[in-house]
């Protein structure tokens, strides 16, 4: 029969996944020559064979590609005709001007779990077992192609026996780039100061039995280093905290199977799905009883725990169970409070010295630092919190390509994002660019990232804040490149990022619920509880929350007791005779600052915010009049409510204004007659949702628009999620939420860049 030759282009998370096995496999099966090679662009193949036969190798690889790989192009196209000996994967190419998506780091494989316990192979108990289908990539890539020399890997020359697999197209670990054995590969130590106790599987006893003695080790993983200590040891717990400087924020938890996190939460299936995934993020998971036990220790306030399961070698090791050993750690990033993770080994020991009592160190490099991804569910699908290592640098694909662009992001929660042709990468959570620290991981995390992808921004989109570092460096950008800037405000972006994270591809608008914290709005205030009519390229906004005082700024939403004051007075219900939590708090002197400061206006920036509403709330029914972190009071209000409350406070909306003197009325009420606080609070949150609903039908009878995306940071409660969204579906809407990106901060980069892109008409 008739020979012909085929070329095939594919591109997508096509490297490190063992795609060119793959191909290699195939075209033996199907009796085709030719090559196969990894390209900055993608993977490229050139086949001859029979027609018949080259088909059906195109047909088996479109149907049964790599399961790690994500394909977004499948070229095909006809080829000169030329003969080949055989079939052979050949040296990588790299063109400057090329790029591809890089694949995210993955959870150890079933295949190489069974290796690391099996006396019997000879990578037994080795800390760095990986294969194609598993292990380190993002975070240990330098440069593309995704080859070994581009890797921190480089610096780990093969063995005999590693290169034989390495270079057997038969092998699981035909070219997995960071492969390696005991010979030749990283290794371990434990170290306390500048002493090192053991090395090798000797160092991990001795770290196991540290744990076991109640101290606390810093353990070098996968993106960083991380803070361990047993959960079943309050008095460690809490000297972690202090050493943290983490006082009341909950904990992440790893133990070593699914049958140890059912003991303290139910796990449904799509929650199983997620622990078990090649991502293994943190999943936040509903309590039981033993678990609300655990959680006073590790997450007080909260009604959920963040598990996660061993994803690398080292966990796996470190967590094996024995009856004597704790069944549950704390596994917390290694940082002061609000500062990056910690990735190298020097570091390590200088800035965690007196909080870790050791160090269980390794000699991989980290190229990029990536914190552990949390995520809960939603009907049954994921509702991230944060997206870091296992998802990024995953892209979001556009219908549309689009010239290369640059969003800086946000303050806090910061995330950046990049886009070229039809490729959107929004980075892995950066976190708030309160410290030099974090803004360091910041800079180089920016300069990564437009080296891996080779992205020369054309345009520059950022928050419309002046003062956030955020919008400085697009400022800086901008001006030093001659590049066009797009300031974009907080709560447009918000709406963007969901409707990108939909794959909402049209120009008409939607109704947005943008529901926050902090964001700079057009008049110079701070908004927050926002009913926008919006696009992609602008927005109307429609319905707002009345402008209340933040009696001192910042100081008032660290102190939600001066928050509340100042909203009572501001609405005339202030009356210092009534037994009302906030004014039990503060002193005369400091009521009569709060009252003097809402009066004269100085140093009191108006807001619309949402998040602020419920902070303020949380310490009129006598929680914390003072927090900790970000959002303790709303995470506390939402834990407490009472499930089986349907009554509602009243929330009118007069012109474009919500009207919140009626409800800050009722709950005074309720608080003089005593009425339980979780059902003060149930009824609270079903004013918001009512108010939701509310606000979407006033916009859809003026403007007939039946689509709705909600946003912003207070939609992490989920409460308020599960109940608004069945009750807009109710009323006939179409609504749209995040799925793939977090509704808080963290998507905003996302959003900016789209607006950006609509502006330009793009």
């Amino acid at each position: 029969m008739t020979k012909v030759n085929k070329k095939l282009l594919i591109n997508g998370i096509v490297q490190g996944v063992g795609f060119r096995p793959t191909v290699y496999s195939y075209a033996q099966k199907h009796r085709l020559t030719g090559w196969v090679l990894n390209a900055s662009h993608g993977v490229e193949i050139e086949l001859h064979g029979e027609t018949s036969s080259i088909q059906a190798f195109i047909e088996e690889l479109r149907l049964h590609p790599p399961k790690l790989a994500q394909i977004d192009n499948f070229l095909e196209f006809d080829s000169p005709f030329q003969q080949y000996e055989d079939f052979r994967i050949i040296e990588s190419t790299n063109d400057p001007k090329e790029f591809l998506p890089v694949s995210p780091d993955l959870n150890v494989c079933p295949d190489c779990l069974a290796e690391l316990f099996d006396p019997d192979d000879r990578r037994y108990r080795y800390p760095f077992i990986n294969c194609t289908n598993c292990g380190p990539r993002f975070s240990i890539v330098r440069s593309i192609p995704y080859d070994r020399p581009n890797t921190s890997m480089s610096g780990f020359p093969l063995c005999p026996e590693c290169d034989h697999e390495y270079h057997n197209p038969g092998n699981r670990r035909f070219h997995a780039q960071p492969v390696a054995c005991p010979v030749c590969g990283p290794h371990i130590w434990l170290q306390e100061g500048q002493n090192v106790l053991a090395s090798g599987d000797e160092a991990l006893k001795e770290s196991r039995q540290w744990l076991t003695d109640g101290r606390i080790l810093a353990v070098k993983g996968l993106g960083g280093f991380h803070l361990v200590c047993d959960t079943n040891n309050p008095e460690t717990v809490n000297q972690l905290r202090l050493r943290k400087k983490r006082s009341g924020k909950p904990f992440a938890l790893m133990a070593y199977d699914l049958e140890t996190i059912q003991k303290y939460a139910t796990i449904s299936e799509a929650e199983r799905a997620l622990l078990t995934s090649p991502q293994a993020p943190i999943v936040l998971l509903q309590l039981n009883e033993k678990g609300r036990q655990l959680a006073e220790i590790v997450a007080p306030d909260q009604n959920t725990l963040g598990f996660m399961l061993p994803y690398t070698p080292i966990h796996h090791l470190l967590l094996e169970k024995e009856p004597a050993f704790p069944e549950v750690l704390v596994m917390t990033s290694a940082n002061i409070s609000e500062e990056p993770i910690v990735t190298e080994n020097q570091e390590a020991l200088e800035r965690m010295d007196g909080i870790a009592d050791a160090f269980l160190l390794h000699n991989r490099l980290i190229e990029t630092r990536i914190d552990d991804s949390v995520v809960s569910t939603f009907q049954e699908k994921s509702y991230f919190t944060r997206r870091a290592r296992g998802y990024a640098p995953n892209p979001v694909l556009l219908i549309k390509s689009v010239p290369p662009s640059l969003a800086s992001g946000t303050h806090l929660k910061n995330t950046f994002t990049l886009a070229r042709d039809h490729y959107v990468f929004l980075s892995h959570h950066i976190g708030d660019l309160d410290n030099q620290e974090t803004w360091d991981a910041y800079t180089s995390a920016m300069a990564h990232y437009q080296k891996i992808f080779r992205i020369q921004p054309e345009l520059v989109a950022c928050d419309l804040h002046p003062d956030y570092l955020a919008t400085r460096y697009a400022l800086d950008y901008a001006t030093a490149n001659e590049l066009p800037l797009f300031k974009i405000q907080h709560h447009h972006a918000h709406i963007s990022a969901c409707l990108a994270d939909n794959g909402w591809d049209s120009s008409e608008p939607v109704i947005g619920l943008s529901f926050d914290g902090t964001g700079y709005g057009t008049d110079g205030r701070i908004w927050g509880g926002e009913v926008f009519l919006a696009s992609y390229h602008s927005f109307e906004r429609y319905f707002h929350l009345q402008y209340l005082p933040l009696p001192g700024g910042e100081a008032s939403i660290k102190k939600p007791a001066r928050l509340a004051l100042g909203y009572l007075s501001a609405l005339n219900l202030f009356d210092d005779s009534m037994p009302l939590a906030p004014y039990k708090s503060l002193s005369d002197h400091e009521q009569q600052v709060v009252i003097n400061q809402v009066q004269k206006g100085f140093n009191t920036p108006l807001n619309s915010s949402m998040g602020r509403l419920f902070d303020a709330v949380a310490a009129l029914i006598g929680l914390y009049q003072e927090i900790n972190y970000e959002a303790q009071n709303a995470i506390r209000l939402e834990a407490i409510a009472d499930p089986d409350t349907s009554e509602k406070y009243p929330i009118p909306i007069d012109d474009d204004q919500i009207l919140l003197k009626p409800l800050f009325e009722q709950i005074i009420q309720d608080l003089l007659v005593k009425q339980s606080i979780p059902t003060i609070s149930a009824r609270f949150h079903n004013a918001i949702v009512a108010l939701a609903v509310d606000c979407a039908k006033r916009v859809r009878e003026q403007k007939a628009v039946n689509t709705v995306a909600i946003s912003g940071g207070v939609w992490q409660n989920k409460l308020l999620l599960e109940k608004t969204i069945p009750a807009l579906k109710q009323e006939g809407f179409r609504v749209f939420w995040h799925q793939r990106i977090p509704t808080n901060d963290g998507g905003v980069s996302l959003g900016q860049l789209m607006t950006a892109l609509a502006q330009t008409g793009i």
